[in-house]
C-alpha cells in the first residue's frame, strides 16, 4: 500500500471528536463532585490545574465558549492537550464514576469540543495586563516555551520566542504521531499567544556565543524550553542501511507529508510510548506484520499499558525479552538479527537487568526497522551558558520556580525532565513563569 493511497488512514484521528449532541449527553453524566474543601479527583489529577467540573458543567449548560475560557485560564495549550494528554491515567483515570463501575467522563474529548468550538467561533481570549516594561526571551517554541511565554505576556511582559524551526509546537508538531495530532490546533493557538503580545522569531536558532550574548543584553530573564535532542543510537552494525530509521525523523516524515514506503514487514525497537506510536503508524502505513521488540518483559515497558493494549488490538506483535544485535542486508534492510534475553539482577533503576542468552541468535525479517529507545540531551546551547547544573544531561532547576544555577535563566519541559508528557511541560512552564515574575519583581 502506497503512502499516498494510505494518507487518509495515516492522518485519521484516533478518536472521533464530539458533536454538539454527544458533548451535551456526555457532560450531563458528570456528578460535579468536589468542593472548596476537597477538589474533585479529576481536577486534582490535572497537572495544569484546570477546573474540570466547572468546564464540564458549562458544556452541559450549552456554553462551550465559557468552558474554553475556564480551560485556557489554566492551560493555554488546552486544545493541544485535549488531543495528546494521557487522560486515561490522569483526569479521566481519576473519575469517581469508575468506583461505581461506570465509564469515566470523557474529559479529553469534552475539552477538545470546548476549545474547538471557541476557536471556530473566534471567541478565544485571555486578558493581558498592561505592559510592565520588562523583557523576557524564550528559547524554544515547544509546549514549555509557548506556555511560559503566554503566561508572562498575560502578566504584562514583552516576550519574544526564538526557535530554529519554521513552525511552533516542538515535539507536538514534529514528533507526536499524526493519529493523535497532525497540525491543528497549533496555528489557532499561535494566534492566541500573539493576541497576548508574544512575538515569534521562527527559523532563528540561538546557537552561538554572539547570539546568546545579544539575547542576554536585551532580556531581563531567559527561559529555556529547548526540549531533548536527537534519538539515542544503538550503534549496531548495518544501521546505515536504507530502511533503518530513527524514530524522530520517521515521525517527522509522516507529519510533513513525506511518509516512507515501509514495505510489508516492520520492526520497531523500544518499549516506550514513542515506540508504540511508531508501531501503530506502521500499521496505518499498510505493513502486514509489525513487531515491537523490547528487551525486558511487557510488564516493565515504560509505555502506558492501555496504549500497548490498543496497539496489540490493531495488530502489533509485542515481542518481549528480545534485543537486536545487527541489521542485515546488502543494498537495503532485509532483517534484524536478534538475541533472546533473560532478566538478571536489578540495576540502578530498580529493574532487573536484561542479559543475552548465549546461542539464542535468530533473525526477524524486516523491510523497515525503526529505533525508538529515547533521546539525547541537548548539550550545544547549554555548553554556552555559565552556571548551569546538569544531572545526566538534564538541567537542574528549583522545582517550585524553574530557576537554574544561573540566576538569569529558568527552564522547564523535557530539558529538565529528560522526556515526559506535554501536560507535565505545561505545569513546569507555569511554575517557571511565576518564578520569573517573582524574581523580576524582587529585583525591580
Amino acid at each position: 500500500m502506497s503512502a499516498i493511497a494510505d494518507s487518509e488512514t495515516l492522518f485519521a484521528e484516533l478518536r472521533t471528536p464530539f458533536d454538539d449532541a454527544d458533548a451535551l449527553l456526555e457532560a450531563d453524566r458528570c456528578l460535579e463532585c468536589g468542593g472548596l474543601d476537597a477538589p474533585a479527583p479529576c481536577a486534582a489529577a490535572c497537572p495544569a490545574g484546570v477546573d474540570v467540573p466547572r468546564f464540564v458543567a458549562q458544556i452541559a449548560a450549552g456554553d462551550p465558549e465559557a468552558a474554553a475560557g475556564t480551560i485556557l485560564a489554566e492551560n493555554l495549550l488546552g486544545g493541544t492537550c485535549a488531543r495528546v494528554c494521557p487522560v486515561e491515567v490522569l483526569c479521566q483515570g481519576a473519575c469517581i464514576l469508575t468506583h461505581e463501575r461506570r465509564p469515566p467522563i470523557e474529559i479529553g474529548a469534552l475539552q477538545r469540543y470546548a476549545t474547538d468550538r471557541a476557536f471556530e467561533r473566534a471567541t478565544v481570549t485571555r486578558t493581558a495586563e498592561p505592559p510592565n516594561g520588562r523583557r523576557v526571551a524564550v528559547i524554544g517554541a515547544g509546549p514549555a516555551g509557548l506556555v511560559c511565554a503566554g503566561e508572562l505576556a498575560a502578566r504584562g511582559y514583552a516576550v519574544t520566542v526564538y526557535d530554529e524551526r519554521a513552525e511552533i509546537g516542538g515535539l507536538v508538531r514534529y514528533a507526536i504521531a499524526p493519529y493523535r495530532q497532525s497540525r491543528e490546533p497549533l496555528p489557532r493557538e499561535r494566534e492566541l499567544f500573539e493576541q497576548l503580545g508574544v512575538e515569534f522569531r521562527l527559523g532563528e536558532p540561538i546557537a552561538t556565543h554572539e547570539a546568546l550574548a545579544a539575547l542576554e543584553a536585551e532580556a531581563d530573564a531567559i527561559f529555556l524550553g529547548i526540549g531533548m535532542g536527537a534519538d539515542l543510537a544503538l550503534d549496531l552494525p548495518g544501521q546505515e542501511l536504507p530502511g533503518v530509521w530513527e524514530s524522530l525523523p520517521f515521525i517527522e516524515a509522516l507529519k510533513t507529508g513525506e511518509a516512507p514506503a515501509v514495505g510489508s514487514r516492520v520492526v520497531v525497537i523500544g518499549g516506550g510510548n514513542t515506540a508504540v506510536d511508531v508501531a501503530r503508524e506502521a500499521v496505518r502505513l499498510g505493513a502486514d506484520v509489525v513487531a515491537l521488540l523490547y528487551r525486558r518483559t511487557e510488564e516493565e515497558m515504560p509505555a502506558y499499558p492501555h496504549e500497548v493494549a490498543e496497539a496489540r488490538a490493531e495488530g502489533v506483535r509485542v515481542v518481549r525479552l528480545t534485543a537486536p544485535v545487527r541489521f542485515l542486508g546488502d543494498e537495503a534492510l532485509t532483517g534484524v538479527e536478534c538475541v533472546a534475553m533473560r532478566l538478571g539482577a536489578r540495576d540502578a533503576s530498580g529493574r532487573r537487568r536484561p542479559e543475552p542468552i548465549a546461542g539464542s541468535e535468530h533473525v526477524v525479517a524486516a523491510d523497515t526497522a525503526v529505533v525508538a529507545v529515547g533521546q539525547r540531551p541537548r548539550h550545544g546551547l547549554l555548553s554556552l551558558i555559565e552556571g548551569l547544573d546538569l544531572d545526566d544531561g538534564r538541567l537542574v532547576v528549583d522545582p517550585q520556580s524553574g530557576r537554574t544555577g544561573n540566576p538569569k535563566y529558568f527552564a522547564a519541559g523535557d530539558a529538565v525532565s529528560g522526556g515526559s508528557t506535554v501536560i507535565a511541560a505545561v505545569r513546569g512552564a507555569k511554575l517557571a513563569a511565576r518564578g520569573i515574575d517573582a524574581w523580576l519583581e524582587a529585583t525591580r
